[in-house]
């Protein structure tokens, strides 16, 4: 008769610290200048489409079309970020994705804060680079919509962000993926794009801490900032620990500590 671990899993049985030296290897470099790479086009993509929506309605309050404007750009954009950087560094551009994957055993600790450094550093530059090409045009900064709690945003960045990493473990990351890896980058754009036509009416549809982290040192808005912080790293690692725990087979080997 098949035992508890043959249906489960240990849940956080595969994280890893790793070590200092990973810092100094040569493809963690090759990865964290990918990360940055990736995480620059995106947000130049994802909050120039904001921008430019802005300047074409002259600031007009969000709109429906706006809304869509900017599911379609981040879609796409994020659907390139992943794909140009995935043969490199796995195509994160995300910190709360890599908080995700740390905590299902498949990132160490050390090398995940290279990435999410890259992932800030690319973050900040490209929205810095717009604001210089837009003639110092306002770059959006992610908030709450007007009647959205701070706790109904919790909430909305935790779910939301739980559907983008469940889907990155499922197309990506389950060795039993097959086929489907070589779309997963176009269905991790999908599901944020279809999540910002969700979300962004009440608190921009962010599940990406760098992407609010650039624009707000920019423009110097940090209103509820931890939002965008909390929630995406609470749903990351739901879904880390959800995937590993009940569908991940053990057949890859674990990390080194």
């Amino acid at each position: 008769m098949p035992g508890h671990n043959d249906y489960f899993n240990p849940p956080l049985s595969r994280v890893a610290i790793g070590n200092s030296a990973e810092f100094r290897k040569p493809d963690a470099v090759k990865a964290a200048v990918a990360e940055f790479i990736s995480t620059l086009i995106f947000v130049f993509a994802g909050s120039g489409s904001g921008v430019a929506y802005n300047k074409i309605s002259g600031d007009d309050p969000a709109s429906p079309s706006g809304l869509i404007a900017a599911a379609v750009a981040h879609a796409f954009g994020l659907f390139v970020a992943v794909s140009i950087a995935a043969n490199i560094s796995g195509g994160h551009v995300n910190p709360a994705v890599t908080f995700g994957l740390f905590v299902g055993g498949n990132i160490t600790l050390l090398r995940g804060i290279l990435y999410i450094i890259a992932q800030l550093l690319g973050s900040i530059v490209g929205a810095a680079l717009l604001s210089f090409a837009t003639g110092g045009y306002e770059i959006p900064a992610f908030s709450l919509s007007a009647g959205v709690s701070v706790w109904s945003a919790f909430v909305f960045e935790i779910v939301m962000t739980f559907g983008l990493v469940y889907t990155v473990y499922a197309t990506a990351v389950d060795p039993k993926r097959g086929q489907i890896g070589i779309i997963a980058p176009i269905t991790i754009g999908f599901i944020v794009g279809a999540n910002i036509l969700a979300g962004g009416a009440f608190t921009g549809a962010s599940m990406n801490p760098a992407v609010a982290f650039g624009p707000a040192v920019v423009s110097g808005i940090w209103t509820h900032h931890w939002i965008y912080w909390a929630g995406p790293f609470v749903g990351a690692a739901i879904a880390g620990i959800v995937y590993e725990v009940f569908f991940l087979s053990r057949s890859h080997e674990p990390l080194p500590h």
